[in-house]
């Protein structure tokens, strides 16, 4: 048996990408390590895996042991195993996503974690190990999602307005939508239910409120959809002006 013995000298650890939304900004769950390697830099929330431990499970305690979320539904996206990706040996890490409402959670880190934190991702730019790159996998994923799958559940309110639902889906696709496209396309598939309320206590003219409709959202999360969005007027213009730029000849 000895010529198998190299082939168990590698670890496993499991690694989570958390993603929140608040105040229309798109957030990251991130701890501060507490031990080496990378001690004192920010990372995601990840561990190893015990031997006698199935994946899932591990995401889960992993999960809750850095940061005080539990019962969080986690989703495996990707493994990765570069040979390089850990400075005290081979590591193979499986990735896993979750969409939560941050309001519904209160955050309490321990063990490996000094603190744990949400950070607006577009300002998430240097982790510890490859978790940028694992990051930015789960986030393709995630925009993926928003165009087959109704996304807004886990993460809105209970009662919420088109321009909150329009913001969230701007954050995770990166772009400005055209609003009357994106009003008249998400009215269309009956997923929302009218309220017949209005917002309270803001500067501004109240807004009516809706709710998901819940049989039809989790009818469309089993069958999937095709939710294209046209992007605004304005951002169209932009990316003409720069295409168009790019054909003009040098001189």
């Amino acid at each position: 048996m000895t010529e198998f013995n190299d082939f168990f000298k590698s670890a496993f650890t499991v690694d989570n990408v958390i993603f929140g939304f608040d105040e229309g900004d798109l957030k990251i769950l991130l701890i501060k390590r507490g031990e080496a390697p990378y001690k004192g830099k920010w990372a995601l929330p990840g561990y190893f895996v015990y031997p006698n431990e199935d994946l899932d499970t591990a995401a889960k305690r992993v999960l809750e042991e850095l940061t005080g979320l539990r019962n969080v539904y986690l989703e495996q996206v990707q493994t990765f195993g570069a040979t390089n990706r850990h400075p005290f040996g081979r590591v193979i890490t499986i990735a896993y996503f979750s969409l939560v409402k941050i309001s519904d959670y209160n955050l309490q880190p321990a063990s490996i974690a000094q603190k744990a934190q949400w950070h607006s991702i577009s300002k998430v730019n240097d982790l510890a190990f490859d978790h940028i790159e694992i990051l930015n996998a789960c986030f393709q994923r995630l925009k993926w999602l928003v165009r087959t799958r109704p996304v807004g559940f886990e993460l809105l309110p209970p009662q919420f307005t088109l321009t909150a639902l329009q913001h969230l889906y701007e954050a995770i696709l990166e772009t400005d939508l055209d609003k009357r496209n994106f009003r008249k396309k998400i009215l269309s598939m009956n997923l929302l239910i009218d309220l017949e309320q209005t917002q309270e206590g803001v500067a501004h003219r109240p807004a009516r409120l809706y709710q998901f409709d819940r049989d039809k959202y989790d009818q469309f999360r089993a069958e999937g959809l095709n939710f294209e969005l046209k992007e605004s007027k304005k951002k169209e213009a932009k990316r003409a002006a720069a295409h168009r730029k790019m054909l003009q000849p040098s001189s």
